[in-house]
């Protein structure tokens, strides 16, 4: 009986153990998922407030500018800001040629950048690992540190003595991205190599031996294998393509050909033709033009999505 008693008892300080453990391990999940919770809810105010703020103040009115009690939600919303924002960026024109000049180096470095990264990934030559090594660098290395070098480069470009100016046209970055050496053309080669290395040699010796060249096995084996890296880099360049002000104020490219330049003359523009000196009434001309910059990228985005988050992921560059 006294056997029973302490096995009894053995038992039920068991199952009480059980039960704080499980509380205590219950206790410590709910703190992780409310500091998570937190967490997620304070970045996601931080990055989201601001885009909030700009999309609803687009909609103000002059009424609810200067009403003090109108905070985010216009009282009396108007489409007019949008509308003058749209005759001074001229923006189905403007618009057009932007999305000509970002797609144009977006192909380009898209196909040159690929080649590169594949050849990194699978072909051993003399010089790889310094070349790979000014890859990283095109990385890391500011471009402000290169602006003076190349301005004079395509100021005077030729060979020999023949020279001319190509400031002031597109082919200053067409150039540049033909070359690999575009706005972040070493991350896009970084990613394509990373995720070359990643597919498995079979899939090449397998075309190889079924009589594929190196070209085809290429073009049509490989870079169909590769496409999440293929939408990853085409999302990437094509954002910063259409929102790179850098190299086209370094080249000169035409302003009424880009809406990223176009943007930074609208407030200006505006009180200059239509005679308002008011600046915070102008921040909402400004507004309704930066959400219709924005518009086409987060279009994009969304289509997107979830083959950028893989191409990313597989690529080896989280975090």
């Amino acid at each position: 009986m006294n056997l029973t008693r302490k096995m009894n008892e053995i038992r039920e300080s068991n199952v009480y153990f059980d039960r704080v453990n499980r509380a205590r391990n219950g206790t410590k999940e709910l703190i992780m998922k409310l500091f998570r919770f937190i967490l997620i809810a304070g970045v996601s105010y931080v990055i989201l407030a601001p885009m909030i703020g700009i999309l609803t103040s687009s909609f103000f009115s002059d009424s609810d500018r200067y009403n003090p009690i109108v905070f985010t939600v216009p009282i009396n919303p108007t489409l007019e800001r949008y509308a003058t924002a749209a005759e001074y960026l001229d923006y189905g024109k403007t618009l057009g040629t932007t999305v000509v000049y970002t797609l144009l180096l977006t192909l380009i470095q898209v196909f040159v950048c690929s080649m590169v990264g594949y050849g990194f990934a699978r072909f051993e030559f003399k010089l790889k690992k310094i070349l790979f090594a000014c890859v990283i660098l095109m990385i890391v290395l500011p471009v402000h540190t290169v602006m003076l070098p190349l301005y004079v480069t395509f100021r005077n470009f030729g060979i020999g003595g023949s020279t001319t100016n190509l400031m002031g046209t597109w082919w200053p970055v067409t150039i540049m991205s033909c070359l690999g050496t575009g706005l972040s053309s070493g991350l896009y080669i970084y990613i394509f190599n990373q995720f070359f290395r990643g597919l498995p040699k079979e899939i090449e010796e397998a075309a190889f031996v079924d009589g594929a060249g190196t070209w085809y096995t290429y073009f049509r084996i490989m870079l169909v294998n590769a496409m999440p890296a293929l939408i990853t880099v085409t999302v990437f360049s094509i954002v910063w393509q259409y929102n790179d002000t850098f190299y086209a104020s370094l080249f000169n490219v035409p302003t009424d050909t880009l809406l990223s330049k176009r943007i930074s003359t609208l407030m200006d523009t505006i009180s200059n033709v239509k005679k308002i000196y008011d600046p915070s009434l102008l921040t909402l001309y400004l507004n309704a033009g930066i959400v219709m910059i924005a518009a086409p990228l987060v279009l994009i985005y969304v289509v997107l999505q979830k083959q950028f988050i893989e191409g990313v992921e597989r690529s080896g560059i989280v975090g």
